[in-house]
């Protein structure tokens, strides 16, 4: 786990948040789902779930940008 903070390390940093957001947001639907089954309302704000949304799609956005433009700088250069 301390890997994660040193400068030099193999770990994507914004990959790892946006996983834990992503599974943070399945959990709310598991949730809503469990609890609709037994008739009880699940009351989760909009705007904590949209904040999830915005960090799931923003770290995974940043992390394949990040990826693309790495490979495409280490492709063979034109002579």
């Amino acid at each position: 786990m301390w890997k994660l903070f040193k400068d030099s390390n193999d770990i994507n940093e914004k990959s790892v948040i946006g996983f834990v957001s992503f599974v943070i947001m399945v959990g709310f639907a598991a949730a809503d789902i469990i609890t609709g089954y037994f008739g009880k309302e699940l009351v989760v704000q909009q705007f904590i779930f949209d904040a999830f949304m915005i960090l799931t799609l923003g770290c995974f956005g940043i992390s394949s940008v990040d990826k693309f433009i790495n490979k495409k700088n280490q492709g063979p250069e034109e002579g």
